[in-house]
């Protein structure tokens, strides 16, 4: 058995041991034997985009996210992207920058913990935005972030 096949393998049993029963964290999609795409969803509180021209973001209780692990994988990071809109600075509509969050010996878990913490805002990258109106409202509004203080990485 390859190492690309054993580390799938080893991803599905975490990724199931770690979110079967974490309060805002679940696995909603899981294709391919093992899997090499997930979908997650987050139930937590994260900015959303403002409904008007110029308008104030937004608070969204519920997102999804797809993680798409490449051939190379773990060598090359996940691809992430979200499905439902986010407001910010480190997503933006194609892709989740998750950069500062991935090293090959991570756990597949571990990083859909960081992204949910960049959902509620408990993580940020201003310095370096995908989305740099979201960037200039997390730097004008720093005091309002995280949106949710809630330990995540609990239980994973």
């Amino acid at each position: 058995m390859s190492a690309h096949l054993r580390r799938l393998q080893a991803d599905e049993r975490m990724m199931s041991v770690a979110f079967t029963a974490h309060p805002f964290i679940r696995v909603v999609a899981a294709e391919g034997t093992p899997p090499e795409k997930y979908t997650v969803e987050f139930t937590l509180k994260s900015l959303v985009p403002g409904t008007g021209t110029g308008s104030e973001p937004a608070i969204g209780q519920r997102h999804r996210a797809e993680i798409f692990l490449p051939l190379d994988y773990p060598r090359r990071p996940p691809f992430c992207r979200m499905i439902t809109p986010v407001f910010h600075p480190n997503i933006d509509p194609q892709k989740i920058c998750i950069g500062d969050h991935w090293s090959a010996g991570q756990s597949l878990s571990h990083l859909v913990v960081r992204i949910g913490e960049m959902l509620c805002g408990q993580s940020y990258n201003t310095k370096s935005p995908l989305n740099a109106e979201a960037a200039a409202w997390a730097q004008q509004h720093f005091e309002r972030l995280p949106l949710q203080h809630d330990d995540l990485m609990s239980g994973v």
